[in-house]
């Protein structure tokens, strides 16, 4: 009775569609235009993505800090490296080139040579005074080596912040208004002004200016992001649309399909406007994700026309049949591709939520183009001429045909030991996989941003901040010299760590006090006696006007402070080994009971999101297999069912991940996602293949050898068809500049010819070894598909 009810219920619509083709296409074209509208509310992300939940505690100390000190990722940073800068000219531009970057309203200040302060004591007052070293332009040659050796021999402060000793390189801090570090104002002051600048600079110089900084790269980084858009979507196309016309050799169906799709991208981009959701690195490959999902929607839909089309030759029970005896078995492969999308938006992360809701609706959606639009321009159209149809009998495809049947009657044996070989195998290299934490590690290597990271890694020991905030639990408790002297045994454990750049904090600016109390002789930079430190503290509560140079290091109240250093781009195990040491020792010298410190910043931060990320994507991956579970057992209600139709799936996702185990492809947000999003696609082959074989049992008495071999020859094409279509389509994201989306790409391409050798081999097989109790009249009374159409007699009217 279901099955009766369901095939009515698809009868029915092929009848309301055929009926009503004109209002169909105007509502088509109704809410294209209306999506369309809000593209304007499309935006770019501005932020840094955050992959954990907004309650968590990592998420809650890093806005604590941020709400105590401001924001930690404003500095843009400028170097240079070259012998020939300190000459007086190039000197003067360099310092000019500082002076034009604080005229700008998005700088908040600006630290250079131009306005660097030495700190000395004005003995006739008994108090600290700020003096610049460069008080006007230079004149000589002998006036730039004065300054060059009182700089770097007499101001230990500035090392490794100003400069570089043992190289020369000279670097100029910038500190962005942190008002703007989120806002598209920065992105256009960094691409506009800011590049028009430093151009100007090199141009005029010759010296090559090295650049970086969170707000910088993030702003390159996402400019890569948005020109790789319109990259991957024309890639696609051109792919998918060539792979097509190759199958089918018609124009007009490869023109129909890329119809289909190009709408479907245009809803996609008017989802994300609806919504108001921000174009991420993940949200950006959906549209090209629509057009490799949509056009094998239009191989099945296509494909069917033209076979009834060559039985039969009636146009109008050709399409009748096309939505009736399709449109089912299309819905629920699309339901669970969605799914395996859907599955992303359990987990807290807002960025995978977002990604997981759009790419979910936008799966149902070009569903619902090519169930409509296929069988509506068809009915317009003259019936396909024989050359259209000659596909169907090409010698090579009936020779991939014979080769799976062949294999799948004489070689079941071979094939259960092949799977299981690679079974093994792949696990074994599955307990080689490493996590990747590492913000910049998919970055576009060539790109001249990430050699700048990479050269001040090797000047200044990295470019990501990481915060140690310390509590000493009482209003003015830092400057006390036990404090001090926790601090400063934290930074010399800091400077033992190779990754780790020398440490910034309040510490240095009290030692700077003590060299300057004792007229800025170098040897005195450390921190004072107890004896020494009472005379120092009176000259600096005399020294008016200089409590801005702790503000960045101590709070209001003086109760809280910061250390900050650098870290290079490691890989996670080391990135452990780091946090763990620096935590044993901030036990060690701040015990929990008297103070409270904890350490944050964006490479703790991103470390954190990628190991919850792939903690819960475990977890989406596995509801996404219990989800597509329950589609099965609907639709076929029969455990053992279940279980068949599971396994072809899932031994691709196996060896997929031994094969990232063996050459080193770590698991990062990037590559996690692989494993959702092949799992729900592959599914779609089994469903077309098990809902062919079901009513093959049916056509044939229950035969399950014949049933076996007659789906094996009717679905294989269209399944190999498909396959290779998603092949190459996911093969376009290798020519991205990231190496996340690359690894994508290449994995999920892999992963899904995997899924179409085992389910056109294994599921055949496992069919004829394990599903002789399930094919029995009892069980299949209700059929829960149809694909063969019954009652061939009727012919509709046109």
């Amino acid at each position: 009775m279901a099955a009766k009810l369901k095939q009515g219920f698809w009868e029915k619509t092929a009848s309301i569609i055929l009926r009503n083709r004109i209002l169909i296409l105007i509502l088509i074209i109704a809410f294209t235009v209306f999506l369309g509208m809000h593209w304007k509310n499309m935006r770019f992300s501005n932020t840094q993505a955050n992959l954990l939940p907004d309650h968590h505690p990592v998420n809650l100390e890093y806005r604590a800090f941020l709400k105590k000190f401001g924001e930690e990722g404003n500095a843009v940073v400028f170097a240079i490296r070259d012998s020939s800068l300190f000459t007086p000219d190039k000197i003067n531009r360099w310092n000019k080139f500082s002076k034009q970057l604080a005229a700008f309203p998005e700088v908040d200040f600006v630290l250079s040579l131009d306005n660097l302060q030495e700190l000395k004591k004005d003995n006739k007052n008994q108090k600290f005074i700020l003096e610049p070293l460069i008080r006007s332009q230079v004149k000589s040659k002998q006036e730039i080596d004065s300054i060059k050796n009182h700089l770097f021999n007499d101001l230990p402060f500035y090392d490794n912040l100003l400069f570089n000793k043992e190289s020369g390189t000279v670097r100029t801090v910038v500190n962005l208004d942190k008002d703007i570090i989120n806002t598209t104002v920065r992105k256009d002051f960094i691409l506009e002004d800011l590049t028009h600048l430093v151009e100007k600079f090199e141009e005029e110089t010759g010296l090559d200016v090295r650049v970086s900084g969170m707000p910088y790269i993030r702003t390159m980084n996402s400019q890569n992001i948005i020109d790789e858009i319109g990259k991957f979507i024309l890639a696609a196309l051109g792919v998918t649309s060539l792979i097509f016309f190759f199958f089918f050799r018609s124009f007009r169906a490869t023109l129909i399909s890329m119809c289909v799709v190009i709408i479907g991208v245009m809803w996609a981009f008017g989802i994300l406007g609806l919504l108001q959701y921000e174009i991420t690195v993940l949200t950006a490959l959906i549209p090209p994700l629509i057009i490799v999902i949509g056009i094998p929607n239009c191989i099945f839909l296509i494909n069917k026309y033209q076979q009834e089309v060559k039985k039969h030759g009636n146009q109008a029970l050709s399409l009748q049949r096309v939505i009736s005896k399709i449109g089912n078995a299309t819905l629920m492969t699309n339901m669970t591709t969605a799914s395996g999308f859907a599955t992303f938006i359990i987990t807290d992360s807002k960025l995978l939520k977002e990604f997981g809701i759009v790419a979910s609706i936008n799966i149902i959606g070009i569903f619902i183009l090519s169930l409509l639009i296929i069988p509506i321009i068809y009915s317009f159209l003259s019936l396909p001429k024989t050359r259209h149809l000659k596909h169907l009998n090409k010698k090579w495809i009936d020779a991939f045909v014979n080769w799976m049947e062949r294999i799948v009657r004489n070689h079941r044996i071979s094939v259960y030991i092949v799977s299981i070989v690679l079974l093994v195998t792949s696990i074994i290299g599955i307990y080689q996989i490493q996590i990747s934490g590492s913000p910049i590690e998919d970055m576009p290597k060539n790109a001249q941003f990430f050699k700048d990271i990479r050269f001040f890694e090797q000047e200044f020991d990295g470019i990501m901040p990481v915060e140690i905030v310390i509590d000493t639990k009482k209003p003015k408790g830092v400057l006390k010299p036990a404090n001090l002297k926790r601090m400063d045994q934290l930074g010399d454990v800091i400077m033992e760590i190779p990754e780790l750049s020398q440490p910034i904090s309040v510490v240095n600016l009290v030692k700077y006090s003590k060299q300057a109390f004792y007229n800025g002789i170098p040897k005195y930079y450390q921190l004072p006696t107890s004896q020494e430190n009472n005379f120092i503290m009176k000259v600096a509560q005399n020294s008016g006007g200089n409590g801005n140079l702790l503000k960045n290091f101590v709070d209001s109240t003086g109760q809280t402070a910061r250390i900050t250093t650098f870290m290079q781009d490691v890989k996670t195990d080391r990135m452990e080994q780091i946090e763990e040491r620096l935590n044993e020792n901030i036990n060690k010298f701040f015990p929990p009971d008297r103070y409270n410190v904890y350490m944050t910043g964006s490479a703790l931060l991103f470390l954190k999101g990628t190991k919850y990320l792939v903690k819960n994507l475990v977890l989406s991956l596995a509801f996404a297999i219990f989800l597509i579970a329950l589609f099965m057992a609907y639709l076929f209600r029969s455990f053992r069912m279940i279980v068949i139709s599971l396994i072809p799936n899932l031994l691709p996702l196996v060896i997929t991940a031994g094969v990232m185990g063996f050459v080193g492809v770590p698991i990062k947000p990037s590559t996690i996602l692989v494993f959702s999003i092949a799992f729900g696609i592959s599914v779609d082959d089994t469903i077309h293949f098990l809902a062919k074989y079901r009513q093959e049992l049916i056509a044939n008495k229950w035969h399950i050898r014949k049933s076996v071999y007659a789906a094996l020859r009717e679905t294989g094409v269209s399944m190999f068809y498909t396959s290779i279509v998603l092949f190459f389509g996911f093969s376009v994201f290798i020519i991205s500049n990231f190496g996340g989306t690359v690894a994508l790409g290449a994995l999920v391409s892999a992963t899904l010819m995997f899924a179409m050798l085992a389910n056109l081999i294994l599921l055949p097989s496992l069919l004829l070894s394990l599903e002789r109790n399930i094919a029995s009249k009892k069980i299949l009374k209700k059929p829960q598909i149809n694909i063969l159409p019954q009652g061939e007699d009727e012919n509709p009217k046109k």
